[in-house]
């Protein structure tokens, strides 16, 4: 567990800092948080409304990550495959811990990826994982976003994020798991819709998570989905 909060407290707009002051009242909610090395413990959710699936969805994994966290970059290919067999929404949302000096920024880069499309998003997300333990700076980052960009055709800007509409969006996904009451990362749901079973569950031991999800899966069988109105 890190307690220092003056370790990188950084949410960088291309090159800038966040000053100390503003990025640690922004984690004083939440000074516990940290990366999960071994078993965590359940979460105490304050805010079961934010873990329903999306609209049309009976079953769907909710998990808030930080893309420099060892344990998520671990939990990452299962989530994938598990997502994929399945054919189930995957609900992924930042929770980039202070303490981890490039998160911050490669979920705003992630950002501007889904703009392109969302699974362009994905797909770099699974490349930092994949590739975390030789990102070891900012300026690495910046490097391996370039490359990824490149792979795939397109022209990455100078500026991501020059009006801090990202920034805002990642801090969006913070602010709702400091109301749900993360206190590690990574955390994942198996959340359901109008379940004859619990409305989520927690994946605490993921060596479970089939298992999970065929049960979820059995408790909101032949159950009305209600959709979002237009």
């Amino acid at each position: 567990m890190h307690s220092n909060l003056a370790l990188a407290l950084r949410f960088p707009a291309r090159g800038t800092a966040l000053s100390l002051g503003l990025a640690a009242a922004l984690f004083a909610a939440t000074p516990g948080a940290r990366a999960q090395f071994g078993p965590p413990p359940t979460t105490t959710v304050h805010d079961p409304a934010a873990l329903k699936p999306p609209a049309g969805a009976h079953v769907a994994i909710v998990e808030f990550e930080d893309m420099e966290c060892p344990d998520c970059a671990n939990a990452n290919p299962l989530l994938r495959e598990a997502a994929a067999k399945y054919d189930i929404p995957w609900v992924r949302r930042d929770f980039p811990l202070p303490f981890h000096p490039w998160s911050f920024q490669a979920a705003v880069n992630a950002r501007w990826f889904d703009t392109r499309s969302k699974k362009l998003g994905d797909d770099y997300r699974d490349a930092v994982f994949a590739n975390q333990p030789s990102i070891s700076n900012l300026d690495v980052l910046r490097q391996f976003t370039e490359n990824f960009a490149k792979s795939h055709n397109i022209a990455l800007p100078f500026a991501i994020d020059p009006q801090g509409k990202f920034a805002a969006e990642v801090k969006a996904d913070y602010a709702l798991g400091q109301r749900i009451g993360i206190e590690h990362t990574p955390t994942i749901w198996i959340s359901t819709a109008n379940s004859k079973g619990a409305p989520f569950v927690e994946v605490v031991d993921r060596t479970k998570l089939f298992q999970l999800i065929d049960q979820a899966i059995a408790d909101t069988r032949s159950t009305p989905v209600k959709t979002a109105h237009k």
